[in-house]
């Protein structure tokens, strides 16, 4: 299931009414991952929603990558989730089993965080969608937000890019088994640890990678931050078979979507191939962590993550909000 396109939603967003509220930290405004609302001095809460459609055969499988994906909003802002409400699209005569198949692999995987599922609400529908709201929790003075990339600052990417076409490819039967491998493993895999660590080295601004593919997130940030970021394709890990796949026309919606969202804000140099500009506008699902962080503490960060590198820098805003080489 593809999301609506973006600059279609953000067209929508744009004309609802102001909302003024001085505990609202974080809003639907600034595009980033999560919303936050103070509570007090000390405490404010951090609250995501996501839902799609099967992004896997195995039924644990789907659930448990619906669970990782919405609780890496979460961890994008700096925040701990603590609670969650699933959201079941079923349709009433389907297999029971494999409703509490997803059901139990999206709750192992939030219990295997310390997150409590506290409920959901389900519809009958033709078509399964499953997925999460997330309730956490984050110091006001330490949310990481999309808007605080700073000139001289690196760009760290903590996972490979690619789930989307991999998932087209095995729609298709196109997919080899190491692919499919290497994208439900990325799913499948928490950016808790990551979150931890970019907190402790003082990254200045931070987004997952999702639906909006690496290029529309990265967009995001550069526009919220008011600077031009400088990403060296060549740096960027692509799972098994992507750039094959890509060249078989396993392309997503989400890749014409991406890059209309984009648009002329962001400049590719000659070297940067069709497959390539593809891959980089591919959308995800449960992806990485983009951060940007002082090259003094990327050292700590890389250190801490294995398969976190650096992809480029950020400089101070040009004429485009992504330069591209």
């Amino acid at each position: 299931m593809a999301k609506l396109a973006p600059g279609d939603l953000a067209q929508v967003l744009s004309k609802l009414p102001q909302q003024n509220n001085e505990n609202v930290i974080v809003g639907f405004d600034t595009s980033d991952d999560a919303g936050v609302f103070r509570l007090n001095s000390e405490i404010a809460l951090v609250q995501t929603l996501d839902f799609f459609t099967p992004i896997a055969d195995d039924p644990q499988t789907y659930g448990r990558i619906a669970a990782i994906n919405s609780l890496n909003d979460v961890y994008a802002m700096g925040g701990t989730p603590l609670t969650a409400l699933s959201i079941v699209c079923y349709p009433q005569k389907g297999d029971w089993d494999v409703l509490g198949e997803i059901l139990k692999g999206g709750q192992l995987a939030l219990n295997s965080e310390d997150v409590v599922v506290l409920g959901g609400h389900s519809v009958d529908d033709a078509e399964i969608k499953f997925g999460y709201s997330v309730t956490g929790i984050v110091e006001p003075k330490g949310v990481i937000t999309n808007a605080g990339a700073k000139p001289g600052d690196l760009l760290v990417l903590t996972k490979p890019i690619g789930t989307g076409v991999i998932s087209t490819g095995i729609k298709f039967g196109k997919a080899s088994p190491q692919a499919i491998d290497a994208a439900m493993a990325a799913m499948t895999t928490s950016a808790r640890e990551a979150s931890l660590a970019m907190r402790r080295a003082g990254a200045n601004a931070c987004s997952d990678i999702t639906g909006f593919g690496l290029l529309g997130h990265a967009y995001e940030m550069a526009k919220a931050s008011r600077k031009t970021f400088n990403i060296e394709s060549g740096s960027v890990p692509l799972l098994p078979d992507v750039i094959e796949l890509i060249g078989q026309r396993m392309l997503t919606r989400g890749d014409r979507n991406n890059r209309t969202y984009v648009g002329d804000t962001v400049e590719f140099s000659h070297g940067v191939d069709q497959e390539m500009q593809s891959a980089l506008f591919d959308p995800q699902t449960a992806g990485g962590l983009l951060i940007s962080i002082e090259p003094s503490s990327a050292d700590q960060l890389l250190a801490e993550l294995e398969n976190a590198v650096v992809i480029g820098s950020v400089s101070e805003f040009d004429d485009r909000l992504l330069r591209i080489t």
